[in-house]
């Protein structure tokens, strides 16, 4: 397992993190006993990042996640979650409840990095003038590290870099074979002021795995087939080929520090966690990869 140093925090962390979203189920149904295995096994394999939210199975992730740390292995990892959830306000009491409940449902003292979630719901306004203070507030308090800031929306996402609060980002499905345009300013920017950077949905919300999300729209699903047909010649003979290429494209990337894998299956995590071995992606498969979509549009909104 490779491990990198998160940006100006200096923690040290597995270049590959498990996701909490399948944790809680909510990419279909999930086995109890499993989880809390994959979650251990995860940690005996040098993963040491995990990152969930209150959003995910409305808890239910977190609860799993501080079940299976209590004790012991809190120590053993990074502990990344949000604040708040998307449906509700992002108000300065509503961001202390939220971190207080996570706090609960954890089973932990403190939060090593707590991070905004989905920033494009709420108005700047808000986050400026209530939730980054009631941050700084629960930062003081001691009950958590770091800042981060999560979003798609990519100068939503430049803009709150720029404000200087925030020690890491993340962002989903910018930069995977399919949309690289976290490449053009949220890397060179984000590695400039030494934030530590998280990539999410390195599989295109499933595309990559053949296995498109229910809520992906026709046209999507379509645009993304017709990209993958440009990188047929990455597929490898099993099933789901794009898979392997699809891991080493992002864990490849050195200004990126985390590479999530969301997954509630044992053999889904020791077959992601074998890509994290260093080989990284050929420098001529890499080049033709950036020449092919290099202009074309964000595959999602």
């Amino acid at each position: 397992m490779e491990h990198t140093t998160f940006g100006r925090t200096g923690l040290k962390v597995s270049k590959l993190g498990l996701g909490g979203a399948p944790i809680g189920g909510d990419f279909g149904r999930s086995d109890e006993s499993e989880i809390e295995r994959v979650i251990h096994e995860a940690l005996d394999l040098g993963i040491n990042f995990i990152d969930t939210a209150p959003l995910y199975g409305r808890g239910k992730s977190e609860e799993r996640i501080g079940r299976a740390l209590a004790g012991t292995r809190r120590h053993d990892v990074v502990l990344a979650t949000k604040a708040v959830r998307s449906d509700l306000s992002y108000d300065y009491q509503s961001t202390m409840q939220s971190v207080e409940d996570s706090l609960t449902r954890l089973r932990t003292d403190w939060i090593d990095l707590l991070q905004l979630h989905d920033v494009e719901s709420q108005p700047p306004q808000l986050i400026l003038n209530e939730t980054i203070p009631a941050l700084l507030k629960l930062r003081e308090q001691g009950k958590i590290r770091y800042l981060g800031v999560t979003t798609r929306n990519l100068p939503l996402l430049k803009m709150y870099m720029e404000t200087g609060v925030f020690d890491a980002i993340q962002f989903y499905a910018r930069y995977m074979l399919l949309d690289f345009s976290a490449r053009r300013e949220i890397l060179p920017l984000a590695k400039e002021l030494n934030l530590g950077v998280i990539n999410g949905s390195i599989l295109g919300m499933g595309l990559l795995a053949d296995a498109p999300a229910a809520f992906l729209g026709e046209a999507i699903i379509q645009e993304a087939a017709s990209r993958m047909e440009q990188l047929s010649w990455l597929r490898q003979s099993e099933p789901r080929g794009l898979i392997e290429p699809a891991m080493r494209f992002s864990l490849s990337q050195p200004d990126i520090h985390v590479s999530l894998t969301g997954t509630a299956s044992l053999s889904s995590l020791r077959t992601n966690a074998a890509y994290c071995d260093g080989a990284g992606m050929r420098e001529e498969d890499l080049s033709r990869i950036y020449e092919l979509f290099h202009n074309v549009p964000s595959l999602f909104p």
